[in-house]
């Protein structure tokens, strides 16, 4: 990379002082992009492995105390998005229903609005990180703009200088040197706008799986009581 900027012989030093200041700032953009991407995958990928082992302690689950078990197999599973949802609801559900205070309609709508604040918080855990993939991708190219403009510049001041000396070929390779780091900057960009892209679709999916859940958990609550909501509330 450093041969591509190596541009003294044309007395443009200052340019390229510029062209490894922004080669430098890309490649931590790159590096950046990267790491985020990187560690999300392993978030998502261990939250759905997790989700799947907690699924299925759930299905084998034969003890009559079903809440209590549950519970205490949501906490064995602490990076699954789904057991933080069902947890949050189970909590709610039981401390409401154990007081006795509120009717059955209310304690339904109490462990609904958990589970929705929960899932909410879950998707923002899951979410960290994500914009800074499409920061990266935005900017990325206005970056590698700015040092092939600014590259420009002193290609044309150069010729100026040297009073014809050398003529075309002399702008034309600087010119030439420093679109590079608009290539660059499209190297960079390019990835890390894919990542956002499949990220953020992953994202979605989990929350599907995390909406799927809580419409369940409140299901299985309502069957508990034995009636509807809309019907306790009549009563």
């Amino acid at each position: 990379m450093s041969s591509a900027f190596n541009l003294s012989g044309l007395g443009l030093d200052q340019f390229s002082s510029t062209g490894f200041a922004v080669v430098a700032v890309l490649c931590l953009l790159s590096v950046w992009s990267l790491a985020v991407s990187a560690e999300r995958l392993i978030v998502f990928a261990r939250a759905r492995r997790q989700s799947l082992s907690f699924a299925r302690r759930l299905s084998e689950s034969h003890r009559d105390d079903w809440l209590d078990d549950a519970l205490e197999v949501a906490g064995q599973f602490p990076h699954s998005h789904l057991a933080r949802v069902v947890a949050a609801g189970l909590v709610t559900f039981q401390k409401k229903r154990a007081r006795g205070v509120l009717p059955p309609a209310a304690v339904i709508e109490a462990t609904e609005r958990a589970l929705e604040l929960s899932a909410l918080r879950t998707a923002a855990d899951l979410r960290r990180g994500i914009g800074s993939l499409g920061t990266i991708a935005s900017i990325s190219p206005f970056v590698g703009l700015f040092g092939t403009v600014v590259g420009i510049i002193h290609a044309f001041e150069s010729l100026g200088q040297q009073a014809g000396a050398g003529g075309f070929a002399v702008v034309s390779k600087g010119i030439a040197e420093a679109l590079v780091t608009t290539a660059l900057g499209l190297v960079v960009a390019i990835p890390a706008a894919w990542m956002f892209n499949y990220l953020s679709q992953v994202i979605e999916r989990l929350g599907m799986e995390m909406a799927g859940s809580s419409a369940e958990l409140v299901d299985f609550f309502v069957e508990m009581d034995g009636r509807e909501p809309e019907r306790a509330v009549a009563d």
